[in-house]
């Protein structure tokens, strides 16, 4: 069955990894179903329904994303909190339509690896800095995966960094 990798950058024209993901995720369409957030929603009015009915659809779901200002984009924010919701997230016997998907996320990081620690700059790991997606996804009775990180890209933006991020991106989709 199909991966569905939601792509949540609000400017995929500029990026350059996300951008080079989604291009090797679509050399192989009998594998992965790319849903661009932004370009489907410019106007960040999420069709509900299409959202809940989509996911319905895929058993595994990545969600691709880079991550500044220790956080998500804002549109993956309003995404979770529009289309989880009371009924068919969670909350009724009738609900958790999400239970048992494997999910995890995609993330393009800014810093290098090691600024993320107790003894670095910013203090906290990325796991503890994303551990309200896990919760939010343990919640839903979601199989969460954890995450695939790959760090640097303000320091490393040669094509040759890049393009040791592909391999590595894609072997982890494939332990999904």
């Amino acid at each position: 069955m199909k991966t569905l990798v939601v792509v949540i950058h609000p400017n995929i024209q500029e990026s350059v990894i996300n951008k080079r993901w989604i291009e090797e995720l679509e050399k192989n369409p009998e594998d992965y179903f790319i849903h661009r957030l932004y370009e489907v929603y410019p106007d960040e009015k999420i069709d509900v329904a299409k959202e809940q009915k989509l996911i319905e659809s895929f058993d595994k779901i990545i969600f691709q994303f880079p991550f500044y200002w220790f956080n998500c984009p804002p549109l993956f924010k309003k995404w979770l909190d529009e289309v989880l919701t009371y009924g068919w997230a969670y909350g009724s016997q009738s609900g958790y339509k999400m239970a048992g998907k494997k999910i995890a996320m995609a993330l393009s990081v800014g810093i290098d690896e090691e600024e993320y620690r107790a003894d670095g700059k910013y203090k906290y790991n990325l796991r503890e800095l994303t551990a309200p997606f896990e919760l939010t996804f343990e919640y839903i009775k979601a199989d969460y995966r954890y995450f695939f990180a790959y760090y640097g890209i303000e320091l490393n933006a040669s094509d040759e960094w890049i393009e040791r991020s592909v391999p590595d991106y894609m072997k982890f989709l494939e332990t999904l």
